[in-house]
Formats: structure tokens, C-alpha cells, sequence
């Protein structure tokens, strides 16, 4: 079984509308997650495990995402979580690795995570008309499609692959080119191709910890315990955000 293009495609319109978003502009995802109000934590995990999630019956969701991984990889996933959250009918938490399974709700989410992400309409908006008449995608337009999405290149490649701009020879033309190389080459800044993150934390966690606190709910020590927990390295004194 192959996924259904014609279902995710309606999945992704009608989650991008639900949004607020066109059906075109790239989506920038930190905000999103901040405005689902989905807890989300960035910590180094093993090369075989990109991502989870969870959602509990109250609604409250959550992801954890490997920063070791590149930015770009790391926003694939986040979109792949997200079909998970809000369209997948009954998510169990599992560990997830994109591009990299046979399952069909994964393949499922992964052609989600394409579609939301690389919007057909933003990427023919971007190519020069004499690429497209051709199908001749050069690598400059490849690099200003890849930051302009944010997206890994093979994420992209997959994606032009299979809205026919490019060919699967042309595909592993590009794939066996070095991405940082290219990028300095064409002057683009290389952190999206680097691993980030690691420690963030996206949510209101802190919010509700210090609610908590301010309404004398948990004591101070307990404050502090919450406020370490999404404060890994340590670099901010949380005994001075007692008197705020």
C-alpha cells in the first residue's frame, strides 16, 4: 500500500488553512509549534532516532527532537510529528525516523511533511521560468529553494522529483554534490546544514511552572527543580527569576 497523494494533499490545505497559512508561503515552524502550544524539546539523540511524539486525551502534545541531526532534517521531522498530532486518528508513541520506513502511517506522515513544507504552488513561484520550460533546475535555484523552505536537499530533491521538475539521474547529480560546498560556493550561510538546538525548549512550560509558583502551589525548591529541567546547560541562574 503507497499512501494516497489526493487524501494528504486536502490534509495539508486544510491544516494550513486551519492556520492561517497560504497555500505557498514557507512555514516557519518554531513559531507554529509555539502557537499550537506544543511542548517541544531539542535534545541529542542516537542517529537512528529523528523524533516522537505524544498527545494525552485532555489535548496537551508534545515532541522531543534530535538535535544532532541538521536543522534542515530537524524540520522535516517536526512537520512529520505534526501529521502524527493533528491528523493521524489514534497516534501511539513511537520512535520516528523520516525517509526511513515501510510503515504506511510513516510514509504517510513523511508525504505530509513533503507536502506542508515544500508547497508546489511557493516552489513554481521560485523557479525561473526558462528552468521550468526546460526542466533544466539549476543549483543556484536548488540552494534558494532549499533556504527559502529550510529544508534538507534531499528532502527537496525528493520533492522536485516527484512533481517532475527534475529526473532521478538529475536527482543523484545534485545529491552527490556537497551541500556545504555548494552553499559557500553560491554565498549561502551553512547553519542549515548543521546540527542546532540542543536545549531548546518550545512551549509554556515555564509559564505554567511560575503560575504554579505565584498562586504558592509549589514551593520554591519545586520552582527551581521545574525551571532546571528545561535549563540543561545550566547558564541561567534560576534563583534570580524568584523575584521577578
Amino acid at each position: 500500500m503507497k499512501p494516497n497523494k489526493f487524501i494528504i494533499e486536502r490534509q495539508v490545505a486544510a491544516f494550513r488553512a486551519d492556520n492561517g497559512l497560504s497555500t505557498s508561503e514557507p512555514i516557519t515552524l518554531k513559531s507554529l509549534l509555539l502557537k499550537l502550544n506544543i511542548l517541544t524539546i531539542f535534545r541529542p539523540l542516537s542517529d537512528n532516532f529523528s523524533g516522537m511524539c505524544l498527545k494525552d486525551n485532555s489535548g496537551h502534545r508534545f515532541m522531543l527532537i534530535n538535535s544532532n541531526q541538521p536543522q534542515g532534517r530537524q524540520h522535516f521531522t517536526i512537520a512529520h510529528e505534526l501529521y502524527h498530532l493533528f491528523i493521524e486518528e489514534k497516534p501511539t508513541p513511537h520512535k520516528c525516523n523520516p525517509q526511513h520506513s515501510k510503515n504506511i502511517i510513516e510514509q504517510n506522515a513523511d508525504m505530509f511533511a513533503s507536502l506542508l513544507l515544500m508547497p508546489e504552488p511557493g516552489i513554481y513561484q521560485l523557479v525561473p521560468e526558462n528552468e521550468l520550460k526546460t526542466k533544466n533546475i539549476s543549483m543556484a535555484t536548488i540552494l534558494k529553494l532549499e533556504h527559502y523552505f529550510s529544508v534538507s536537499r534531499s528532502a527537496l530533491l525528493y520533492r522536485l522529483l516527484n512533481i517532475g521538475l527534475i529526473s532521478e539521474n538529475t536527482r543523484s547529480q545534485f545529491a552527490e554534490t556537497g551541500v556545504k560546498y555548494s552553499a559557500r560556493c553560491f554565498g549561502y550561510d551553512t547553519a542549515l546544514y548543521e546540527a542546532a538546538n540542543e536545549g531548546l525548549v518550545i512551549g509554556d512550560f515555564g509559564e505554567k511552572a511560575r503560575d504554579l509558583f505565584d498562586r504558592a502551589k509549589i514551593s520554591e525548591s519545586h520552582y527551581t527543580e521545574l525551571l532546571h529541567k528545561i535549563n540543561i546547560d545550566g547558564t541561567q541562574e534560576n534563583e534570580n527569576c524568584i523575584g521577578c
